[in-house]
């Protein structure tokens, strides 16, 4: 939709470029900015930075919080690419959408069934955010998604990407989703690395499991999403079940 309220389009060119004044916010892809009426008079544009889509650093594949849904998953994810794309499925997006919906903007907008959050949560991925004194802060995606749709972010702080440690993508991996309907939002996701299981579209945040202890983990989740595309009890009972199949899965 159109914003009428924007009376400037801004193209940052370099950091500096990033400090807000009132009334503007950051624009990426715009997929969920466009979509309805925003509070805001003027926009910056972060895909003219020209973050990369991803480099590989030592020990590390970074994400540039830029980078489509689209082109990421071309990214060099070795033994993880299955799981990227299962990730992907996930979106359920047309291709259109997929072309400029960006990886840093659906893990901002930190819906519990955001496809890149769960990824990144699997993956012990972590946020780097560029404070607006230039300095930059690190944060893991597990505690930098505090509910839902809300982050750690603070006023002028950006994300500028999401940096995936090389061990996570070489550990084996185990993928289940719920949703209410065959091609609907999802209502569960459980992803397992190695150890660990990450619960994210039943909760309002993501939760990390213990695959040794799962049980227990289970039994103190406090943050059950509840709308239209699932009830609460209904995700706790689901979640249970995928966790203990990528448990199994996991184990065998």
């Amino acid at each position: 939709m159109d914003l009428v309220s924007v009376t400037e389009l801004r193209a940052a060119r370099e950091r500096a470029d990033l400090a807000l004044a009132p009334g503007e916010t950051v624009l990426a892809g715009g997929t969920w900015l466009f979509s309805e009426p925003q509070p805001v008079t003027g926009l910056v544009d972060l895909t003219t930075l020209g973050w990369p889509d991803w480099e590989e650093l030592p020990g590390t594949l970074r994400i540039g919080a830029t980078c489509t849904v689209e082109r990421v998953l071309h990214a060099p994810w070795g033994p993880a690419a299955g799981l990227v794309r299962q990730c992907a499925d996930a979106f359920l997006m047309s291709v259109k959408v997929q072309h400029v919906a960006t990886v840093g903007g659906n893990v901002c907008l930190a819906l519990p069934a955001a496809a890149a959050v769960s990824l990144a949560s699997a993956l012990d991925a972590t946020a780097l955010v560029w404070t607006p004194d230039g300095g930059e802060r690190r944060e893991p995606v597990t505690t930098f998604v505090t509910g839902a749709g809300t982050t750690t972010l603070r006023p002028g702080e950006v994300l500028r990407a999401i940096d995936v440690p090389a061990t996570a993508l070489t550990l084996p991996h185990a993928f289940r989703r719920a949703s209410l309907t065959r091609h609907g939002r999802s209502s569960a996701v459980v992803i397992g690395s190695g150890d660990r299981l990450v619960v994210t579209a039943s909760t309002t945040r993501p939760v990390v499991l213990d695959r040794h202890d799962l049980e227990t983990g289970l039994a103190a989740i406090d943050c059950w999403y509840d709308d239209p595309h699932g009830p609460t009890d209904w995700r706790a009972h689901v979640t249970g079940v995928l966790a203990r199949e990528v448990a199994a899965e996991l184990a065998a």
